[in-house]
C-alpha cells in the first residue's frame, strides 16, 4: 500500500484506508475546509456531514445534529437510570431517548448505512451530545462498539467557539463529565480519536505576526508579544479617514449599529435585493441576511469564494460597491483596482437518503437560498468573522468574554501591517480553556502517524472481510418473516407461502456454517505479521463465488414472490417484511461484488477512492434483478408491460439531484441539453427566469451553448451598435438607463458575454499564431 507523504495526505488516506477516528484541526488558515471538500469528493465511504449549528451545517455542505440524529434539544445524561432532578433543566438518558425514538425508515437506513461520519465545527459540539449521538448509533445499527462502527472525522480548532453550557446544566452534568468539549464524552474514554493538525499556515506569511499568534494559541503569550502588540493601537481610529478598514467587535448590536450608522451616511439612493427561497429553507439557518440594503460607496466583504475558474475574490474579500440597480452590483476591489459583476451564489439545505438500488448515502436538495453573497463589512462580529480573512482590521477586543475570542480576532488578519488596536491590551484574561491545551498534547507526529496508518490500514481490510460475511441483520429479518406466522396480522398470503417460506428460510441456514468459516480464516490469515494479499484475494474470489451463487438465487425467489405479494389485498405486513427482506439481503450480495474490487486494489497497492472502487456490476445490480423480475412475472402471469403498479408497492429511486459542490450554471445546462426552455427550467428549479439568463450569460461566454438560441441575427447586428466603442467590463446599469425599454436587460447581459466570448477566441487565436 502507498505511504503517505504529507500531513494532508495521510488525513486522506486514514480515512479511505482504515477505521480510525480522527481529530483533524490546525489553526486559522491551515486548510481544514479545503481538505474536508476534498475528503468528501474524494472518499469511497458512504458519508454524512454534520454540524452542532445550522449555519455550521449548511457552510459545511451537511446538516445539524440534532435533524440527522432526531435527538431532543436537552441535556444527555449517560445512564440507563431515569432522571431525577429538582430543576428546570431538560435531561434526556438512554432509556428516555429510547423509549420515544420516533426515527424514519429513510433516516434509519442512511444510518444503518452510513460508514463515515463527519463532525465540522467540532470545538461547539458538547460531550453529552457526542454519547447521545454514540448511543443512537449503537442502537440503530444494533452493534455495541463506539459509533456503532462507524468512523468519525472531527474537524475544528478548540481554541475557537467553545460548547454553551449554562451553570445550571453543567451542575447536573458535572456528576458525569469533566468538562464540555466533545473529548470529554464517556464514548471516548477507552481510545480518543487519533490527533492529527495541520501546521502550514496558508493566511499569514508575516513570521513575527505568526509567532505572536502561536503563543497566543498556545497561552504561551509574552510580555514582548503585548508591547509589540499594542504599538498597533490607534484609540482615536476613524472608519472615515481609514477606507478599507473593518472593525471586528464582540457583540451583534455594536457591529450592526456601525453598519447601519455608516449606510446612513452615504447620501446615495438605497437599492434593496431580496433572497430567492425555494422549497424548505428555515429562516434560522439563512447564510446571510434575507434582504439586502445597499448604497453606491457602501463597504462589503465577501462571503463565499469565486467559482469561477478566475477566483477573483475569496470568503473575507473587502469590496467597495460602484454601482447598483435593480439587476445589478458591481464592485471594485481597493487592493488592486479591479472591477467584477456580482453573481448570485446558491447555498442548499440538503438531506441525506440512501439509493434503493445501490445502498450508497446520497444527498437530496429539500431547497435552496440563492442571494447576493455579500454582507455591509464597517463592522463584524468576531463570532461571524470565523472562516474570513481581512488585510485590514480594527480589533474592539476589550470586551473578551470567552476563551479563544482573543485568537479568533487575531488570526483573521493577514499581518501586523493590517492590524488596528482600538485599545491596549491586557496579558490577563486573553489565556485559553487549559483543558484544550492539555488535549493538545496528544497530538501525532510524523513518526507515529506512519506506524498507526501501517497497523490500522491491515485491521481495516480484515475487518472488511470480515464484516461482509457477517450477516446479523439479515438473519433477523429471515427470523421476523419465519415467525411473521404467530403474530396477529399475519394475512393468509403468509399462512398460504408457509411451505415456500420455510424451504427459502432452511436454503439460507444452509450458508451460515460456511460462512462463520471463512471469517475464522481471514483471521488466522491476517495473524502474520505480513499477510499474504494475493492468497487471501484469491480465497476470497473463491468465497464470493459461492455465496453470490446461492444469495443471488434467494433474491430472485425474493423478488418474484414480492412481485406476487405486491398485488394482493390485505397483505400490507408480510409485504413489507418481504421488501426488508429482500433489501438486506440485495445489500449484501452488493457488498459482496465490491469486496473484490476493494482486495485487487489492496494487492495491487493502490489507492482506495471512490473513482477507483466503481463497480459497474454493483451499481447495477438491483434494478437488473427488479426489471428481470417484473419481466419474469408478466410472462409466467399473462399480464401486459404497462400494467399500473400498487401503491403499495416500493417507492422506485428518486432522481438524483446535483452535487453539493456543482455550480449553479452547470445545472441549469444540464436541464438545457434536455431542450428545456428559460421558463421550463426556471419552474424546474424554482429560480426566477432573471437568474437563468443570468447562467446561460456565463454559459455564452464559457463557449457552451450559442447567443443563436437566444436572439436572431438582426437583433445581435443591432446590440453589435450599440455595445459599438464601449468598455464590456463596464457597469450595464448606466446603458439600461439611456436605452430604455428598447432593451431589455436579459439581452444586453447576453450580448455582453458574446463579446467576451469573441474577444477571449481572439486572443486565443493570436496566441496561437505567436
Amino acid at each position: 500500500m502507498m505511504n503517505p507523504t504529507s500531513t494532508a495526505d495521510y488525513v486522506l488516506r486514514f480515512i479511505n484506508h482504515t477505521n480510525r477516528n480522527i481529530f483533524l484541526t490546525g489553526r486559522a488558515g491551515t486548510g481544514k475546509t479545503t481538505l474536508l471538500r476534498e475528503i468528501i469528493q474524494t472518499t469511497h465511504k458512504n458519508t454524512a456531514v454534520v454540524a452542532p449549528t445550522g449555519i455550521a451545517a449548511l457552510n459545511a455542505g451537511g446538516v445539524t445534529i440534532h435533524s440527522l440524529f432526531q435527538l431532543p434539544f436537552a441535556c444527555f445524561l449517560p445512564t440507563d437510570s431515569a432522571a431525577d432532578f429538582s430543576t428546570s433543566v431538560k435531561c434526556e438518558t438512554r432509556s428516555s431517548l429510547r423509549r420515544h425514538f420516533r426515527i424514519s425508515s429513510q433516516r434509519k437506513a442512511v444510518i444503518k448505512n452510513l460508514e463515515l461520519l463527519v463532525i465540522d465545527e467540532v470545538s461547539m459540539l458538547r460531550a453529552d451530545l457526542l454519547d447521545a449521538m454514540d448511543f443512537m448509533l449503537r442502537s440503530v445499527r444494533k452493534r455495541n462498539v463506539a459509533f456503532g462502527g462507524v468512523q468519525v472525522l472531527f474537524i475544528g480548532d478548540l481554541l475557537q467557539l467553545p460548547p454553551v453550557v449554562n451553570n445550571q446544566e453543567w451542575n447536573i452534568l458535572r456528576n458525569y463529565y469533566y468538562g464540555n468539549y466533545f473529548f470529554h464524552a464517556q464514548c471516548l474514554r477507552d481510545q480518543l480519536p487519533l490527533y492529527i493538525e495541520l501546521t502550514h499556515i496558508y493566511r499569514q506569511t508575516d513570521a513575527e505576526f505568526i509567532g505572536i499568534l502561536n503563543n497566543l494559541r498556545n497561552n504561551d503569550l509574552q510580555q514582548q508579544d503585548v508591547d509589540r502588540l499594542n504599538l498597533q493601537v490607534k484609540p482615536h481610529f476613524s472608519l472615515d479617514q481609514n477606507p478599507g478598514y473593518i472593525i471586528l467587535t464582540t457583540h451583534n448590536a455594536k457591529a450592526d449599529a456601525i453598519n447601519t450608522s455608516a449606510l446612513e451616511s452615504i447620501d446615495e439612493t438605497v437599492f434593496e435585493y431580496h433572497a430567492e427561497i425555494t422549497g424548505e429553507f428555515p429562516e434560522r439557518i439563512f447564510p446571510i441576511e434575507e434582504t439586502l440594503r445597499l448604497k453606491v460607496g457602501a463597504q462589503v466583504i465577501l462571503t463565499k469564494n469565486d467559482l469561477s475558474a478566475e477566483k477573483r475574490y475569496y470568503n473575507g474579500k473587502m469590496a467597495e460597491v460602484t454601482f447598483l440597480s435593480d439587476e445589478e452590483i458591481q464592485l471594485r476591489f481597493p487592493d488592486d483596482g479591479s472591477f467584477i459583476e456580482l453573481e448570485k451564489y446558491e447555498w442548499q439545505n440538503i438531506k441525506y437518503s440512501v439509493n434503493p438500488n445501490t445502498h450508497e448515502v446520497t444527498e437530496e436538495i429539500m431547497g435552496t437560498f440563492v442571494h447576493f453573497p455579500i454582507r455591509l463589512a464597517w463592522a463584524i462580529t468576531v463570532h461571524k468573522s470565523q472562516g474570513l480573512t481581512f488585510d485590514k482590521a480594527a480589533l474592539d477586543v476589550s470586551h473578551i468574554f470567552a476563551p479563544g475570542q482573543a485568537y479568533v480576532a487575531f488570526s483573521r488578519l493577514r499581518s501586523l501591517d493590517g492590524l488596528i488596536l482600538l485599545s491596549r491590551l491586557n496579558i490577563n484574561g486573553l489565556d485559553n480553556d487549559r483543558d484544550v491545551i492539555d488535549f493538545a498534547k496528544n497530538k501525532s507526529n510524523e513518526e507515529s502517524l506512519f506506524e498507526n496508518f501501517s497497523h490500522d490500514s491491515k485491521r481495516y481490510a480484515e475487518q472488511k472481510l470480515i464484516d461482509c460475511f457477517t450477516w446479523p441483520n439479515l438473519e433477523q429479518e429471515w427470523r421476523d418473516l419465519f415467525f411473521l406466522k404467530d403474530k396477529d396480522e399475519t394475512t393468509a398470503a403468509r399462512r398460504n407461502d408457509e411451505k415456500w417460506v420455510v424451504w427459502t428460510y432452511e436454503r439460507f441456514k444452509l450458508l451460515l456454517e460456511p460462512a462463520a468459516g471463512f471469517r475464522n480464516q481471514i483471521m488466522r490469515l491476517f495473524l502474520a505479521d505480513e499477510p499474504d494479499i494475493n492468497f487471501i484475494r484469491e480465497r476470497l474470489e473463491l468465497a464470493v463465488n459461492y455465496f453470490y451463487e446461492h444469495l443471488n438465487a434467494l433474491e430472485e425467489e425474493l423478488l418474484l414472490r414480492i412481485e406476487s405479494v405486491s398485488r394482493m389485498k390485505k397483505a400490507k405486513a408480510y409485504f413489507e417484511s418481504l421488501c426488508r427482506l429482500e433489501d438486506e439481503t440485495s445489500g449484501v450480495i452488493i457488498n459482496m461484488l465490491r469486496i473484490k474490487r476493494f482486495m485487487e486494489l489492496i494487492s495491487e497497492g493502490s489507492d482506495l477512492n471512490k473513482s477507483n472502487l466503481e463497480s459497474a456490476e454493483a451499481a447495477s445490480y438491483r434494478k437488473t434483478k427488479n426489471d428481470e423480475a417484473a419481466a419474469k412475472y408478466r410472462e409466467q402471469n399473462g399480464t401486459l408491460t404497462g400494467d399500473v403498479e400498487p401503491a403499495r408497492n416500493r417507492k422506485p429511486a428518486k432522481k438524483e439531484k446535483k452535487a453539493p459542490q456543482k455550480h449553479t450554471s452547470e445545472v441549469t445546462y444540464e436541464l438545457y441539453l434536455q431542450k428545456l426552455s428559460v421558463e421550463e427550467i426556471a419552474k424546474e428549479r424554482q429560480l426566477t427566469e432573471q437568474t437563468i439568463y443570468n447562467h446561460m450569460a456565463k454559459l455564452i461566454e464559457d463557449e457552451r451553448v450559442t447567443i443563436d438560441e437566444f436572439m436572431p441575427d438582426d437583433r445581435q447586428q443591432e446590440l453589435a451598435q450599440i455595445f459599438k466603442g464601449r468598455d464590456h467590463e463596464e457597469a450595464l446599469g448606466p446603458l439600461k438607463i439611456e436605452l430604455g425599454e428598447t432593451v431589455t436587460w436579459n439581452e444586453l447581459k447576453l450580448y455582453r458575454s458574446e463579446i467576451r466570448r469573441q474577444l477571449s477566441q481572439n486572443t486565443a487565436s493570436t496566441a496561437g499564431i505567436k
